[in-house]
């Protein structure tokens, strides 16, 4: 039987924990709308295919900072304070549209409702441990990934580094989850060939690479290979991503078998369009304090089509049009998969949510239709590892799934002051476990947080951030921010050390605002030998 599997990857860049009473900030409201748009929605899904008896199982892959975010309580009852406003908002909204705009309305407060009452009620404010019952029930497995979204083939000259990333996603993996991982999903889908001893000393079954590593070997198809370590490499269908683009924001010129599902809708994509809210719309005096800290902010509420045409946005039949769009994905996939006989497709989970509001219709369409195909198996990755046999032995080249095919995105003008620096904080954090082999107390307390700033500066995040070619709506100002803040606390962790002076306090805050990792072990950057 050919195999079609499918991989969500979730993930989000950490930010440091906001007091209390901060005003909420822009990234702060992005992972809030990624909450509402996403993962609540994700679970509603599941529990939806759970409901209808459809068997299945699917890969995914939580990120250890969207996972930190989410079990974050301070931050959790924040969101929860954002989403009960925009219910609020929407109970006015009720009052003050009319006719078909008011049963939009109505559509949104049910969603935002729904949401509230899903969180506070039936997952008791703990989105992790819900996935993690889906796990239990065999609908999901939860693959591991690196500790903070480090683009790994970049740290090849310092091994610490790329042991230390993988150690404590393992670690934390199996906190969260209560079982270590068959696989190891590669930030950016970023492939070395010298991480294949890592990963084969970490006893991880398989990875996934993009399939660009494979044409690099000179393949005539991107079936799955065997290293000389034994390492399962699966490839990630590029063709699937580009699909997906196409979908969400084709003219009716582009794609002829993709907008043919348009006839319903006058040969327009009529997919909700993302900027046009109401909270850049309407009057201060109508958001009713949803700008009361003079910005204006977005309130989910997206009445129209598009700017200035006076058509209003049609939920039905937008989800109808993402059910049709389902079905043809699904056809491609299967006609790839009768050629290879596996075909493994990674989607983003934003991609699918917070900036495709009918993502989630699609891909239960998507799940459902595989399933009731017969065509193929719809299979998760590491199910399928575990038992394909004997495989073609060959290493995959060096790639990656980022824009430009390879790197370049991390490192060009915009972005290469990080790693001079970023090397040099990865070296002092080498020579501190060799310093202070065995602490204990506040020295320890330090070093392990030491380990936690210089993993947070890993993250490919902000290099993509500061690169004005990425597509993000995280500004440049706060990957500076956030990247320099990492890298600053680790180096007066460094010279509090070397001066036998820290302040408790200032520790203890720190600790707060960057809270990674609670069973954070500062040994996991040991110089290893051999």
């Amino acid at each position: 039987m050919n195999v079609l599997s499918l991989v969500i990857n979730a993930h989000y860049p950490f930010f440091s924990i906001p007091q209390k009473n901060d005003p909420v900030s822009p990234e702060e409201e992005i992972f809030f709308e990624s909450v509402s748009d996403t993962y609540l929605p994700l679970l509603a899904m599941l529990e939806g295919l759970e409901a209808r008896g459809v068997s299945f199982k699917i890969g995914m892959v939580l990120g250890y900072s969207l996972c930190t975010l989410l079990k974050n309580s301070c931050l959790m009852r924040r969101y929860q304070s954002w989403l009960r406003a925009r219910v609020e908002f929407g109970i006015r909204e009720q009052e003050r549209t009319a006719g078909a705009q008011r049963d939009l309305a109505a559509f949104y407060l049910a969603e935002d409702t729904g949401r509230l009452s899903a969180l506070e009620s039936r997952y008791n404010m703990d989105i992790i441990f819900a996935f993690e019952q889906f796990r239990q029930k065999g609908m999901l497995e939860l693959i591991s990934t690196s500790a903070t979204h480090a683009f790994l083939p970049f740290f090849a000259p310092i091994p610490e580094a790329i042991q230390a990333q993988i150690e404590t996603g393992l670690i934390y993996h199996r906190k969260l989850f209560g079982k270590s991982s068959a696989g190891f999903f590669l930030p950016d889908l970023g492939w070395k060939e010298s991480l294949e001893k890592f990963l084969c000393d970490y006893r991880f079954l398989y990875t996934i690479v993009d399939e660009k590593s494979f044409v690099l070997i000179r393949q005539k198809t991107t079936a799955p290979v065997q290293t000389p370590r034994k390492l399962i490499v699966l490839a990630a269908n590029a063709r699937s991503c580009r699909d997906l683009e196409q979908i969400v924001f084709s003219t009716p010129q582009d794609e002829p078998e993709y907008n043919a599902c348009l006839h319903f809708s006058g040969g327009e994509n009529r997919y909700r369009r993302h900027f046009l809210d109401a909270g850049f719309e309407l009057s201060s005096h109508v958001l009713g304090g949803l700008d009361s800290d003079g910005v204006r902010h977005a309130t989910g509420y997206r009445y129209w089509h598009g700017k200035n045409t006076g058509v209003l946005y049609q939920a039905q039949e937008a989800r109808a049009l993402a059910a049709s769009h389902a079905a043809v994905f699904l056809d491609r996939r299967i006609a790839e998969t009768e050629k290879q006989g596996v075909n493994l497709c990674v989607f983003n989970a934003d991609d699918l949510g917070r900036r495709w509001h009918e993502g989630m219709i699609f891909l239960e369409n998507l799940i459902s239709g595989a399933v009731d195909s017969g065509a193929v198996a719809l299979c998760a990755p590491g199910d399928y590892a575990a038992d394909c046999g004997s495989l073609a032995a060959a290493v995959p080249g060096s790639a990656s799934a980022l824009d430009g095919n390879y790197s370049e995105c991390l490192l060009d003008a915009s972005n290469d002051w990080i790693y001079r620096h970023l090397f040099r904080a990865l070296q002092r954090m080498i020579s501190m476990t060799e310093r202070f082999p065995a602490d204990t107390g506040l020295k320890e307390r330090a070093l392990n947080q030491a380990a936690r700033e210089v993993l947070l500066a890993q993250s490919s995040d902000w290099a993509k951030m500061l690169n004005p070619a990425c597509k993000t709506r995280q500004s440049a100002e706060f990957a500076r921010r956030e990247i320099e803040s990492a890298l600053l606390n680790l180096t007066a962790i460094y010279e509090a050390l070397g001066s036998n002076y820290i302040s408790t306090e200032w520790l203890t805050e720190l600790e707060k605002k960057h809270p990674l990792f609670p069973q954070m072990n500062y040994h996991v950057f040991d110089r290893k030998i051999g």
